[in-house]
């Protein structure tokens, strides 16, 4: 296992930069056009780096900074620092040889998030699986993937759950189809010992699971997984995100937020709640 401990601070700093950059923007009526070619950037990157996708270079604040008529110099510091510190790069760009660009986004908002809600229908979410279940998964994921790099994406994988158990943690509540625990990856002994994970997961004061059940029938969230991100910083609206094949999507405009948020409560009420969740893990233990 590597020794890099997951930290939050950059990814926090980057999306907080583009959120004042943008305030600043829109304040001296600067279209995002006219920013973009004062910084040799197209429309489509300043929003990107307005949204805190991407990180800005220091030269390029600066300029922006002097497009939108800032001249304090101590509020030109502030965020020149905050530039700076948002380009320190994060535990998990040591693993960009194993982990895509699209999903190192993801890793960096869950690491600062204060809240993680997340539904699954196929797998276990990947902040409560064990090593051996989550190496079935990937191998059934990347068959033909080298021993090595299955394994360096494991270890980004154990590395990511760190967070849990961090001083200050965020709060994981996780809603999973019974499919999930009935689906035998990896075989009995791998599922056994992944059952008995979520039961000792479910008792610690940062994590609730709900499961739900088959005989429920339809629901709300039959459309596919999705996890909601939320942000102790004021600043920092609320993040959707939305994995497929090969890319993923993250919605941060209130009426997409909203709608999965509404989806996301109906299935809570809909789920076996939290108290009962011990018990029919033990349940499905014995089956298995």
């Amino acid at each position: 296992m590597t020794e890099a401990q997951p930290e939050r601070g950059s990814t926090v700093r980057r999306i907080l930069l583009g959120v004042q950059l943008k305030r600043l923007r829109e304040a001296a009526g600067v279209s995002r056009r006219t920013a973009g070619y004062t910084i040799r950037a197209s429309e489509s990157k300043m929003s990107r780096l307005e949204l805190g996708r991407v990180g800005f270079k220091e030269r390029d604040v600066v300029d922006l900074l002097t497009l939108y008529g800032v001249t304090d110099d101590s509020e030109r510091e502030t965020l020149l620092a905050l530039a700076r510190e948002a380009n320190t790069p994060g535990w998990w760009h040591t693993y960009s040889d194993v982990l895509p660009s699209w999903f190192q986004v993801y890793v960096g908002l869950e690491g600062a998030a204060s809240l993680i809600r997340t539904y699954e229908v196929q797998f276990v979410p990947g902040l409560l699986q064990t090593e051996d279940y989550a190496r079935a998964v990937a191998q059934r994921g990347q068959p033909d993937e080298l021993s090595d790099e299955l394994e360096r994406r494991i270890d980004a994988r154990m590395t990511r759950q760190r967070l849990l158990a961090r001083p200050d943690p965020p709060r994981l509540w996780a809603v999973v189809d019974e499919a999930v625990l009935r689906r035998p990856i990896g075989g009995s002994a791998v599922m056994r010992a992944q059952l008995e994970h979520l039961i000792a997961c479910a008792r610690r004061p940062n994590i609730t699971i709900q499961v739900m059940p088959f005989r429920f029938g339809g629901h709300a969230g039959e459309s596919g997984p999705f996890s909601i991100l939320r942000f102790a910083e004021p600043d920092l609206t609320d993040v959707v995100y939305i994995e497929q094949l090969s890319s993923a999507l993250y919605l941060d405009k209130a009426e997409d937020v909203d709608l999965y948020l509404d989806a996301m409560e109906r299935m809570c009420a809909q789920s076996v709640q939290p108290d009962r969740t011990a018990t029919l893990l033990k349940q499905i233990l014995q089956e298995t």
